[in-house]
């Protein structure tokens, strides 16, 4: 296994971590009585928190197993990853902003070597026997 397989992995596992630790939080705070303008919008807002960090988790372990479908899948959540990022530098939060756009250049960087392109070409279960 090609050690940038593993870095894309662990950059999809550590970003499904800190979604569900963002998850974990908002639910929290949707517990303890904040005030939201919408209680419904809320709970979507906190399923969709739990659907992404169980869908990343996925692409990490998936990828770390070298399915093909799962570098689409990386791209596609680092390119989310820099649409907060940038607008997050841009407005002076430089810790948060760093902390997803380098990650996620590193990550789009590395999908498109030669060796993660290779590894990555699993399609499914092997063929039966017979």
């Amino acid at each position: 296994m090609p050690g940038g397989a593993k870095v894309v992995a662990f950059v999809a596992v550590a970003e499904a971590t800190a979604l569900l630790a963002a998850a974990g939080w908002y639910a929290y705070e949707l517990l303890s009585g904040s005030p939201v303008l919408s209680f419904w919008g809320a709970v979507f807002t906190l399923g969709l928190l739990l659907a992404f960090s169980a869908w990343l988790f996925a692409v990490g372990v998936f990828l770390y197993r070298g399915y093909r479908w799962t570098r689409a899948a990386a791209l596609v959540a680092q390119l989310f990853a820099l649409t907060i990022g940038v607008p997050a530098l841009s407005s002076g939060r430089l810790l948060p902003g760093i902390a997803m756009v380098v990650p996620a250049v590193i990550a789009i960087i590395l999908l498109f070597s030669t060796k993660v392109i290779n590894y990555a070409s699993r399609t499914g279960s092997p063929p039966p026997a017979l």
